[in-house]
């Protein structure tokens, strides 16, 4: 005789509609073509995709790490590149050098009788632009002139220094009072950039004394 499925315990009854209801979820994930499959397979597309692009977030942050220490690095090259065209020109610069060696005299209250510039002289890698200078004063003055000719921004060489004392009626031109040592150097600089070829050195004396200065 047929049992009818109310006559059965209500728990047998209930482990029948769980295990229903099982299936029908496992179908419903699994069994390709229903909404819910559809669902889930466009949702681990999606959630694939997330994935790849945190990843490729992640990349480019590391790119962007990089890039902010790269534009750093530059910057500090960058500067130590304007510090070396301070120190060491690409150009001459005779006018704004020449300025620098009597803005030191001037500060010094030493005179400057003669600048005369010299054959520019070829290096491997740089390029030497000397100067024949002449000047007077007090010995300490002349002391402190050298002392700025070391800390001025360009690169300076100081060589063939003759001095002597400077007595009564020793000078061919009017001096100061208190002058008391006068004499030559040399003094050299340097550049990087290959100049015109410049006629053979000379010399213009100034019209008074320690006015102009021969270029």
């Amino acid at each position: 005789m047929a049992i009818s499925f109310k006559e059965f315990p209500w728990y047998i009854q209930a482990l029948v509609f769980v295990a229903l209801a099982i299936l029908l979820i496992a179908a419903g994930l699994y069994v390709p073509g229903l909404p819910v499959s559809t669902a889930r397979t466009e949702l681990q597309a999606l959630h694939d995709q997330d994935t790849k692009l945190n990843q490729e977030v992640s990349a480019l942050q590391v790119y962007e790490r990089r890039y902010a220490e790269f534009q750093q690095e530059m910057a500090a090259l960058n500067k130590q590149i304007d510090t070396l065209k301070t120190i060491v020109p690409e150009t001459k610069e005779t006018d704004e050098f020449m300025r620098l060696i009597e803005g030191a005299a001037a500060a010094s209250g030493v005179q400057v009788r003669r600048l005369t510039a010299q054959a520019v002289v070829s290096r491997d890698f740089h390029y030497e632009m000397p100067f024949q200078i002449q000047i007077d004063g007090p010995y300490y003055a002349i002391v402190d002139f050298f002392a700025r000719l070391s800390r001025l921004s360009r690169i300076i060489n100081v060589n063939d220094l003759k001095f002597d004392g400077l007595g009564d009626n020793k000078s061919s031109y009017p001096v100061r009072p208190n002058t008391t040592v006068s004499g030559s150097c040399t003094i050299t600089t340097f550049f990087t950039t290959s100049a015109p070829a410049t006629p053979p050195a000379g010399s213009r004396t100034a019209t008074r004394p320690g006015a102009a200065v021969a270029r």
